[in-house]
């Protein structure tokens, strides 16, 4: 039975000083901080011996979390910014697995104890390229090395266009609880523009199949400012998205880096709208969640008020990793497979990028690391205040300094004050909702106040 969709009224803005704020600021440049040093400061300092005594240093009786990247694709969406390979072969999907699965014991090899996992993570590319036979590989050898908590949740990305509904069932069976769909927009002239005709039959089988099978919980994601994008087609596709009874929503700007990625080239700078344009189409989408009772979750998700992430957020235990926003609260996150990265108190790793010279070092018998950084007292504490303001929206500068033993830092943000942006309350900082996405530009202040330098890996808010 369909669950009923509760509207009620959307958030008030002041639509002309709200606007031309958000306008003037959004140009500006910060990172996403989906970690704290962010990745333009990892460095091939860090070698594999260095992450094999972080491994070992790892407290054995607390929980990790696993991340499994599977980088291949069926087709490559021209919008697309993840590390994948398109391919039509079985042949180098197939390949990929025997030097996963020889990571996954270089990896625990060098851990302390067999260690509970209390989250696991397939991301990509697209994993469910995996066949049943590959999936059953990598559970089975995933649980000869590690203990998967009773409860963990185990997720998975899934493309619905060349989602194999058969494959339902094994994912069940292997204990899949949560399912993450690529939708981005239902628009027939957008998705031509970005190489991805998916329709929303195609979505909604997918999702009944997911269910029939007894995974439930489905997050969605869609994105704005896409080529021939409008506010229109926007508001259609966040109702058809709505019909779909998601339990989460990822909301991005699709970012437009042609320098970064060659295959973005196909997509015409003149197609794109404008910095209004790309407001006005994230409003239109934000009035129609917030109105079928979907809280906001952090700079760019919503979550039904049942559904554990809104619960965290309202708890104040969100946390946000290399996977975005997250209910996961292991201190540790394995990566595994190529351009993996992972974290340890310790500090942050990468794998390879490349698939050869990832497999090509697993065979020398090292672990397949590239680069990495690693964390000192001030960064845990330069972290946990971004953290704070990219998850809760706010801090309590005083509580987090104490925690650090570090003096409360006296950052300049009066020009955020002075426009609304943030509110100050003796030593608590916080980000008005209506100006949720500028929260990067409020860490980004802290960033560059407390390492002496510009904040980097910029990208538009």
């Amino acid at each position: 039975m369909s669950k009923v969709i509760e509207f009620r009224p959307a958030p008030s803005r002041d639509s002309g000083h709200r606007r031309e704020t958000l306008l003037r600021f959004a140009a500006r440049h910060s990172p996403r901080y989906t970690s704290y040093p962010t990745a333009p400061h990892f460095h091939d300092g860090v070698t594999g011996e260095t992450v094999a005594g972080w491994l070992e240093a790892l407290p054995p009786n607390e929980a990790v979390s696993l991340y499994l990247h599977i980088p291949y694709c069926h087709t490559l969406c021209w919008y697309c910014g993840c590390n994948t390979t398109a391919t039509q072969k079985r042949a180098p999907i197939a390949a990929y697995v025997d030097p996963l699965l020889a990571e996954i014991d270089r990896i625990a090899d060098r851990l302390p104890a067999r260690m509970r996992v209390s989250h696991l993570a397939f991301g990509g590319g697209t994993p469910t390229i995996l066949s049943e036979r590959d999936l059953d590989r990598i559970m089975a050898r995933l649980h000869a090395r590690f203990d998967l908590e009773a409860g963990a949740e185990i997720s998975i990305e899934i493309d619905p266009r060349e989602f194999d509904t058969t494959l339902a069932p094994a994912l069940a069976a292997h204990g899949v609880t949560r399912a993450s769909t690529g939708i981005q927009t239902f628009d027939l002239k957008t998705q031509r523009a970005i190489n991805r005709i998916q329709s929303l039959d195609i979505t909604r089988r997918a999702f009944d199949r997911l269910r029939e099978a007894g995974i439930a919980d489905i997050n969605a994601d869609v994105l704005y400012g896409l080529p021939h994008q409008t506010c229109e087609s926007s508001e259609a596709t966040a109702k058809d998205v709505l019909s779909l009874e998601p339990s989460r929503l990822a909301v991005f700007g699709y970012a437009h880096v042609p320098h970064m990625k060659a295959h973005q080239r196909l997509i015409p700078d003149k197609t794109l709208p404008g910095p209004a344009e790309r407001l006005d189409q994230a409003d239109v989408m934000d009035d129609v969640f917030c109105t079928a009772g979907f809280e906001r979750v952090g700079i760019d998700h919503y979550a039904r008020v049942d559904d554990a992430m809104a619960l965290a957020s309202r708890a104040g235990t969100l946390r946000r990793n290399f996977q975005g926003y997250t209910t996961d609260r292991a201190e540790t996150l394995i990566g595994i497979g190529a351009s993996s990265i992972s974290r340890t108190p310790s500090g942050y790793v990468q794998n390879h990028t490349g698939v050869r010279m990832w497999r090509d070092s697993l065979d020398k018998g090292e672990l397949p690391v590239a680069r990495g950084v690693a964390l000192s007292a001030e960064d845990r504490y330069r972290g946990a205040i971004i953290e704070q303001l990219m998850t809760q929206l706010s801090v309590d500068l005083d509580a987090v300094s104490q925690i650090h033993a570090r003096p409360v830092p006296d950052v300049d943000l009066s020009e955020l004050e002075a426009a609304g942006i943030v509110t100050r309350t003796g030593s608590h900082l916080a980000i008005h909702p209506d100006y949720r996405p500028l929260a990067r530009l409020a860490a980004a202040a802290f960033d560059t106040y407390l390492t002496g330098s510009s904040a980097r890996h910029s990208v538009s808010v």
